[in-house]
């Protein structure tokens, strides 16, 4: 039986913290489009662009800064 080292198990755990944060950041991203689409189609113009501006940002962060720039990069 092999031990893990340290240093692996650092590495490895932070790429699990990375992988979990980008996933809430994208789900979450999604939801708040979702919602800025619902409160457009109330006519509530300002609050929807306010959403959207926010969900593009969170998905911005989670799909690409930490989904493929620091997850995606381990295996390429």
């Amino acid at each position: 039986m092999t031990s893990i080292g340290p240093e692996l198990l650092a590495e490895s755990l932070s790429l699990i913290v990375y992988a979990v944060v980008a996933g809430v950041l994208t789900v979450g991203g999604a939801l708040v489009e979702q919602a800025s689409l619902q409160h457009l189609g109330a006519g509530e113009a300002m609050i929807a662009l306010w959403l959207a501006a926010l969900g593009g940002v969170m998905l911005y962060a989670g799909v690409y800064g930490l989904g493929y720039q620091k997850v995606l990069a381990e295996y390429i």
